[in-house]
């Protein structure tokens, strides 16, 4: 019984940490260089597809343990969003809205990863057109208006994620136990949340700029 607890603990530190580090850290600097898309198809596809992809000298390696990462979060966290309940037909206090949004856009976010991989690695994989120029690919995704609104849902749903994990990580850490301490996490995680997902936005406005 105690071996089972302390998997289980030892899994939800793991869990939130991983949410952290590495898949949030790179949720942040995907979401910046694909804002870079405002500089047009030239600098996008030079410095940015082909330049990154330079530096990345590892990538194989990168992409491997990003994916075990994102695996994992994703599919324990699917397990903790099976196991849990919320009671908001009951209370509708901001914390159990915030419960049900998480589990919520767990799922969500995973299934707009998975949809955002096969339509562009995959993709880039598939066909040299693509792998040459993301930027006019991505273009033509944007062109269909469906398109824009699930991107725009799903970046938004994995930024709440993010910000709303970030914020249940400080209490889950004891990093912010007293209450002005929550108080004060909750409204920078909130600021944090509206600024990513402005990134976001703005990095569709990028690859088509007559959208907005």
């Amino acid at each position: 019984m105690a071996d089972s607890l302390n998997a289980h603990f030892l899994s939800r530190k793991l869990h939130s940490l991983t949410g952290l580090v590495p898949v949030g850290g790179f949720l942040l600097f995907h979401l910046w260089e694909n804002s870079m898309a405002r500089k047009g198809e030239q600098f996008y596809n030079e410095h940015v597809v082909q330049g990154i992809g330079d530096l990345l000298n590892y990538k194989l390696a990168i992409e491997l343990c990003l994916g075990a990462a994102i695996l994992f979060h994703g599919v324990y966290g699917l397990v903790v969003w099976w196991q849990g309940r919320s009671n908001t037909r009951r209370f509708r206090y901001g914390g159990n809205l915030r419960y049900l949004l998480q589990r919520i856009t767990a799922f969500t976010t995973l299934a707009f990863i998975l949809w955002h991989v096969i339509t562009t690695r995959i993709a880039a994989g598939l066909d040299e057109a693509v792998e040459n120029n993301l930027f006019l690919h991505m273009q033509r995704i944007y062109e269909d208006p469906v398109n824009v609104v699930l991107y725009i849902v799903g970046i938004a749903g994995a930024t709440f994620h993010l910000a709303n994990g970030l914020w249940l990580l400080g209490i889950n850490w004891g990093l912010t136990t007293h209450p002005r301490a929550q108080k004060l996490s909750m409204w920078a995680c909130t600021a944090l949340f509206v600024v990513i997902t402005f990134l976001g936005v703005h990095a569709i406005w990028g690859f088509n700029q007559r959208l907005f």
